[in-house]
Formats: structure tokens, C-alpha cells, sequence
């Protein structure tokens, strides 16, 4: 009997992972390539660093395209620009030989990763944010509207307040912390207004979002107004999850899974703390727990669910017991 093979591609704005399983639960390959956001690189940088992905993540496994039984292919900003749907929904066809592929827009990666495919909502704070849930077959999504006017609670946003707080602190608006002195010493100021050629010559969402990191730091050093800044984050990344509740009519005391995924949460109790506290005053149902899977794990898990095979209990448990190698191969 032929195994069979289910694909997951994760896409994002800093990088794109692909993991292939079988139906067993078992790992056949992993991979990571640079990013898929087709608004940066255009429709054929997306194709290129789509075809080289999957020609990297086949080569690992020996296989071919046809070897893959069904595939899901989680895109940053599918579904979001109605003239290039046609354009990214047709992308796979060639590359994989055969029309078994569904895309979608990435945030099914993280819900399907988070709760293993199972009814709850996931809330994505990477370099954007935006929250995606399910529900007796019925889905819906609030924010993710970008990073000019949306993505409250990312990464972006979060180390945008973060700026705007260093501005205030070295005009006097704001007594100077902690955080003045961790930007000067990252970013090697030499003096503050320096800042302003660091940050709009070298303007991209991957490199304004990693100064998030120096406002957890700021924070965890003691600073109390970036300590307010992920408090202000957590709210609004509790909002969306509240959103996606209410979209999709749980009663009122009905349990809400909800679980989480991007690099904002790597900050650990600083935003999961207030998280938890911000979902409680929205409602009482929120069940926060720890995500099960990475999000490219979780397109590989949607992949046999859209084929009408999904993974049985062993093979979830089987994938589970195979997490630390899919970190690994995505590593290399």
C-alpha cells in the first residue's frame, strides 16, 4: 500500500515553513524558507520562493509533487485583495502537478496548529495580528488589517509604541527608563535624532517589528511605561479574540478554547499574564491554553482534514511525540 502524504505551508512576512507528514502522524520532511508576502515580493517572487521551498522539502523526501495525496497552502494576506485571488489560488498548480491543494489565508495554519483542528479560536501576534476561529463549521477572522492602520498587538505595533515612547522620553515629555537607554545601546546611537535614519531609510515590517524585542527587555528591566505598552497589548488581542466569539454566537456559557501563536508570546508571562486577565473581563467562557502544534504542522493536520482523511487520535499523539524533529528539520 502507497503512503500517503499530507503538505503544510505556513507563509508569513519574515519566513515560510513547509512540513510533510503522513497519515500515520509521522514527519517525512521539513523545511523553512525566506518570506511569502506577496504585497512585498510580488505574485513571482511568491512563485519562486514557493517553487524553491517545495523543491528543497521533496528533495528531503524523495518524492514528487504527485506523492502528495492533498495540501494547504496558508498565505499572509490571502483572501484580502479580491484582483490576486485568481493569480494566488492558481500558484501551486505547476508546482505541484495536480489540483489537490487548497489556499487559504495563513491564520488557518496557526488555529489548526494551536487546537489541532478542533472547534476554538487562535490569536496570531507575529509581526502582524489578527485572530481566526471555528465553530460547528462555521469560521470567521477579526484584524488583520495591516500594519498602517491595523495590527494592534503585534510585534509592529508593539514596537511602534515603543519608538514613539523613546521620542518622548528623549524630548522630556516623558521622564526617561529603561527603554531610552536599551534602544541607544541597541541601535548604537550616537545621538537620539539618529534614530530617525536608522528607522526611515531601512523601513520594513521584518526590521521595525524585531525592535519589539527591545521593549520587552525595556519591561522586564522594570520600565512601567513599556510594561503599559504589552498590558495595552494584551487588550487588544483579547479584543479580537472577543470579536471572533461573538461572530461566531457561543453561548454565553459555553467554553471558548483559545490559544495563541508569533514570536510576540515568546515574551512569555509579559504578555501571556495580562492576556489571560483582559480575556477574563471580556468573558468568563475564554479557556486559554498552550498551543499543541506550530502553525506549518497545523496546515499539514487542515491538509488531511480538507482531503477527508483526518489524522486519527494516534496519529495526533504520533505528531505530537514528533514536534521536537519538525523544530529540528525546520531549523536546517
Amino acid at each position: 500500500m502507497s503512503r500517503t502524504f499530507f503538505l503544510g505551508v505556513d507563509g508569513g512576512g519574515t519566513k515560510t515553513q513547509y512540513v510533510l507528514i503522513d497519515r500515520d502522524g509521522n514527519l517525512a520532511a521539513a523545511h523553512e524558507g525566506p518570506a511569502s508576502y506577496h504585497l512585498e515580493i510580488g505574485i513571482d517572487g511568491l512563485r519562486r520562493v514557493l517553487a524553491d521551498g517545495l523543491m528543497a522539502l521533496f528533495g528531503k523526501a524523495a518524492i514528487d509533487g504527485n506523492a502528495v495525496s492533498h495540501a494547504f497552502f496558508g498565505l499572509p494576506a490571502y483572501g484580502e485583495d479580491s484582483a490576486a485571488q485568481l493569480l494566488l489560488d492558481a500558484l501551486p498548480e505547476p508546482l505541484l502537478g495536480h489540483r489537490r491543494y487548497q489556499c487559504g489565508n495563513d491564520m488557518v495554519c496557526a488555529w489548526a496548529g494551536s487546537l489541532g483542528g478542533e472547534d476554538g479560536i487562535n490569536v496570531v501576534a507575529g509581526t502582524g495580528s489578527i485572530g481566526y476561529g471555528e465553530r460547528r463549521g462555521k469560521a470567521a477572522r477579526a484584524g488583520g488589517w495591516g500594519e498602517l492602520f491595523g495590527d494592534e498587538g503585534s510585534a509592529y505595533w508593539i514596537a511602534v509604541q515603543g519608538l514613539n515612547l523613546f521620542t518622548r522620553m528623549s524630548d522630556g515629555r516623558l521622564p526617561k527608563g529603561p527603554l531610552h537607554a536599551v534602544f541607544r545601546e541597541a541601535l548604537g546611537l550616537a545621538v537620539d535624532l539618529d534614530l530617525c535614519a536608522q528607522v526611515m531609510n531601512a523601513h520594513d515590517r521584518g526590521n521595525i517589528a524585531a525592535m519589539s524585542q527591545l521593549v520587552a527587555r525595556a519591561a522586564q528591566d522594570g520600565d512601567r511605561a513599556a510594561l503599559r505598552i504589552f498590558d495595552d497589548a494584551a487588550r487588544e488581542l483579547a479584543a479580537i479574540a472577543d470579536a471572533v466569539r461573538r461572530t461566531l454566537q457561543f453561548a454565553p456559557n459555553e467554553p471558548v478554547p483559545v490559544s495563541y501563536s508569533g514570536g510576540v508570546f515568546n515574551a512569555g508571562e509579559l504578555i501571556l499574564g495580562p492576556f489571560q486577565r483582559h480575556l477574563e473581563t471580556q468573558s468568563q467562557s475564554f479557556q486559554l491554553q498552550a498551543p499543541m502544534f506550530v502553525p506549518s504542522a497545523g496546515a499539514a493536520i487542515h491538509a488531511a482534514r480538507l482531503a477527508g482523511q483526518p489524522l486519527s487520535v494516534h496519529a495526533m499523539q504520533r505528531l505530537r511525540e514528533t514536534s521536537g524533529a519538525i523544530a529540528a528539520g525546520l531549523r536546517r
